[in-house]
């Protein structure tokens, strides 16, 4: 069998029972029961359904040893925690995300201690507070000593069941459902065992919150527990959704070693050792921590970690020591009791002799984007917890953020499910399922990611990683449906994702440390990965980091926009389900207003409209052609306070002069304030749209397909892209670095374009290579070399002709070709009868005449 692409959902037998709820949260550690606590306080009457992998009492949250990070001190300041937190984010923190963090952080703790949560006090009664790395203030509690997580879970589970909420446990959440609006409705998810439930389901709700954790067990030696397979993550890939900064994986530095080869979970050693005093030697008792940061053992994580790698690759040894013996055996026994224990249990007494350590896979700092609602881009489907990315982590979380980000978080989630009372249709079938992986390839995933893709990485490390990642989808044998099955595809996923994106980031930075790139990289790096998957595989996307918020000064021009809104969720997830980045379409808005407006704003409308008139307009076609934009447009009426719009018709259909596209209603003085750069975007891409169809007609009935070019206009790329599509076109590289073009000036550089295609090949072995040729003598060469793609410039009918045949019969492996370069309309059909792959037309995108589209206001 061949290797099956990424699933965009997961083979399973239909559903076997149903169940319905108002909300239901997948995962039961901090950020899931308390989304679920909290929404049960707020509506009482309403159904919540907490589905979960083990028992209620098990995930990540009970293994956290530090504590949380919370201002509670009367000397401390949220500012301070704040620049804490950005300063081990480098710079790729949400400003926004970390002040609602560092804020509204002391209250959701006391909330917690109000639900039961015990911590630790001093003989006075205070709450006892200790540092942890990163932190310039002690502001960490803790229970039990270095047992909180175990304390925060014991208390959320007896509140849950003292609670009106449904718990089912042992169940692996498969697949989202949708409407047919793309609104999540619920989940799939098999029960492991029999019982009221068990085998395949669906929970039909209203809301669905995943809090399901990280995704450590990607890697062959990591602190999480077994159940972290990144099921989360890669349920809401499949759905459609946006992940952020996946490639950004913690390594906690100091985990306990258990010697060569030692995989699966690991014990922590928890950075509140080094808190209390406890230093980092190497086998000679040196320490090493002191000349690399001025917080010498208490740096932030990144920083520690890298040291310890730096420090083994030097010595040649695969651990250092974590040294505490001046703590005495009665402080190990009472402050740290669980991790004590555990050494001893592994024949190291901390009280008497050095613990050796090493970094290990620890926690996702990137994950499915959210909003600070916990909103991701799938309307009804919400984030929370390790599975989210929220914004606060940015490179690199802070230690003991991760538990109060939960608290906080769950409690936006739940009030905002409470408020907007979302009200989906019902569900619809999704896509077809492509294959399982094959579970016995789980160890190999794991090897191969700890290999290429941990703490040290490189592009040759890289690319053999994602060579592996992309063998390891090849199976002999039909796999069949299983939890075993499912969990490998979910590893196997996000394995794939991490890997691309970790080679796709050219510097290092917090947590991502490239050996190739060993330098933080502001110029060109200081922005965010996002992922999403399609039917054509992954799609990623460069967001500049602060553009998605860059909205907020256009909504403080009160007189400019005085009812500026934020994209709805629903109109994102179109966007994004069209291959858009709704943060890309929301930052180009942004400019074109700020361009528009000015500091004064639309002052014919602020002089000629009352400030309370209201109106209704339609968007009407002045010619025949075919329409693209209309989510765009759509997005410019809202964001300057359209109440209500209403589209007409679709991206993509042809529509006549005098077609109604879309209907708008809101105050007169937005509408029309909005109008210039809505009717810009739509007329221009409608026009891309149209030029393309009226080629795609052209040569109708012959094999070939028209395509565009790079030749797009600054910042519309991915729009203008889109907009061929709508017309009936396919897409060509989207950069520089989609693909290898060698063109006549590489050749001439190269002194030959067999010396250019080695020289490619040899520094970029897996990227696909094209060659543009202008000669017909030339094609045998390229021809020889192995040319997946040939770009045939300015070739006549005739040579062009000739070059298929050529190709035909001495080719070796299915090459691909291309006529470019003086096509027109009249020629079109000619050219593609030769027998050609594509037809590129730069004129597409760059000078396809607008349609004709305005804006009429009723009465």
């Amino acid at each position: 069998m061949s290797a099956p692409a990424i699933p965009l959902r997961l083979t399973a037998p239909a559903p076997g029972w149903t169940a319905e709820a108002d909300v239901v949260v997948v995962g039961s550690g901090i950020a899931g029961l308390s989304v679920a606590l909290r929404h049960a306080e707020l509506d009482p009457a309403a159904k919540v359904m907490v589905v979960t992998k083990d028992v209620l009492s098990s995930g990540s949250t009970r293994w956290a040893q530090g504590g949380i990070a919370a201002v509670l001190d009367p000397r401390d300041t949220p500012e301070e925690h704040l620049n804490d937190t950005l300063l081990a984010g480098v710079g790729l923190c949400d400003m926004r995300a970390v002040r609602t963090l560092v804020t509204e952080g002391p209250g959701a703790l006391r909330r917690l201690m109000a639900r039961g949560a015990r911590f630790d006090r001093t003989p006075d009664g205070e709450l006892e507070l200790t540092r942890e790395g990163g932190h310039r203030r002690r502001r960490i509690v803790h229970a039990g000593g270095d047992a909180t997580g175990a304390e925060v879970q014991r208390a959320l589970v007896e509140a849950v069941r003292a609670a009106s909420i449904e718990v089912i446990e042992h169940a692996l959440v498969l697949d989202l459902l949708k409407d047919a609006r793309g609104r999540a409705r619920g989940v799939t998810l098999h029960v492991m065992g029999e019982g009221a439930r068990d085998g395949v389901g669906a929970v039909l709700a209203r809301a669905v919150v995943l809090a399901t954790g990280g995704m450590g067990q990607v890697y062959a030696a990591t602190t999480n527990p077994v159940v972290s397979t990144g099921d989360g993550v890669a349920l809401a890939l499949r759905a459609g959704a946006v992940v952020r900064d996946i490639e950004f994986v913690q390594f906690h530095p100091t985990v306990l070693w258990l010697g060569q080869g030692s995989t699966g979970q690991q014990p922590l050693i928890s950075e509140a050792v080094r808190g209390e005093g406890a230093v980092l030697v190497d086998h000679d008792g040196n320490r090493f921590m002191t000349d690399v940061h001025e917080l010498a053992d208490l740096a932030p994580r990144d920083v520690v970690a890298k040291a310890i790698m730096r420090t083994m690759r030097t010595t040649g040894r695969d651990h250092v020591y974590l040294d505490g013996r001046h703590f005495g055996r009665e402080k190990w026994e009472t402050r740290f009791p669980t991790i004590y224990a555990v050494c001893r249990e592994h024949g190291i007494d901390p009280a008497t002799e050095p613990i050796p350590v090493a970094p290990a896979a620890h926690y996702a700092s990137g994950g499915v984007r959210t909003d600070l609602r916990g909103r991701t881009s799938i309307d009804g489907l919400y984030a929370c917890g390790e599975v989210a990315c929220t914004g606060v982590h940015g490179a690199n979380r802070l230690a003991s953020n991760s538990l109060l980000e939960g608290l906080v978080f769950a409690e936006r989630i739940a009030e905002d499910i409470h408020q907007v009372r979302p009200s989906p249709g019902e569900p619809v079938e999704g896509h077809a399922a492509i294959g399982l992986a094959d579970p016995r390839i789980r160890p190999r995933i794991q090897a191969h990611m700890s290999m290429g893709a941990s703490v040290l990485r490189s592009r040759e490390s890289l690319l053999a990683t994602a060579r592996a990642l992309r063998d390891a989808r090849w199976t002999p044998v039909s796999v069949p449906p299983c939890t075993e099955s499912w969990e490998t595809t979910n590893l196997l996923t996000v394995a794939t994702l991490l890997a691309g994106a970790a080679a796709a980031r050219l510097e290092t930075r917090g947590s991502h440390w490239r050996e190739d790139h060993d330098e933080r990289d502001d110029d060109e790096w200081l922005g965010h990965l996002d992922v999403t998957l399609t039917e054509e595989g992954p799609r990623m996307t460069y967001t500049p980091h602060g553009d998605a918020t860059s909205m907020a000064s256009l909504r403080e021009a009160g007189s400019a926009a005085p009812d500026a809104a934020a994209m709805p969720p629903d109109l994102a997830q179109e966007l994004t389900a069209a291959g858009l980045d709704p943060a890309e379409v929301d930052a180009l808005i942004d400019r074109a207003l700020a361009e528009d407006l000015q500091e004064a704003g639309d002052v014919t409308s602020l002089a000629t409209i009352p400030a309370g008139q209201r109106s209704a307009g339609d968007v009407v076609a002045r010619k025949d052609g075919v329409v693209a934009g209309l989510a765009v447009a759509e997005a410019v009426f809202v964001r300057l306070g359209a109440g209500r719009t209403e589209r007409r018709a679709k991206d993509g259909e042809r529509v006549r002069a005098g077609d109604v596209l879309m209907t708008v209603e809101g105050p007169t003085r937005a509408l029309l304030t909005a109008e210039r750069t809505a009717l810009n975007l739509l007329t221009h891409l409608s026009g891309v749209a149209t030029l393309t169809a009226r080629w795609v007609e052209e040569i109708s009935g012959t094999a070939a397909r028209v395509r565009d070019s790079r030749k797009t206009l600054a910042g519309l790329r991915a729009l203008e892209k889109y907009a061929v599509r709508c017309g009936g076109g396919v897409n060509h590289r989207m950069s520089l670095s989609d693909a290898a073009l060698i063109k006549d000036n590489h050749v001439v550089a190269a002194g030959g374009v067999a010396e250019a295609f080695r020289a490619v090949r040899k520094r970029y072995p897996d990227l696909p290579i094209e060659v543009e040729i202008d000669r017909l003598d030339q094609l045998e060469a390229v021809l020889d070399e192995g040319a997946e793609e040939i770009l045939l410039d300015n070739f006549t009918i005739e040579d062009t002709a000739r070059a298929v045949q050529i190709v035909k019969y001495r080719a070796k492996n299915r090459v691909a070709l291309e006529a470019s370069g003086g096509l027109t309309l009249e020629s079109a059909r000619p050219v593609a009868e030769t027998g050609v792959d594509y037809l590129a037309v730069g004129a597409l995108t760059h000078s396809a005449p607008a349609l004709d589209i305005a804006l009429d206001l009723r009465g």
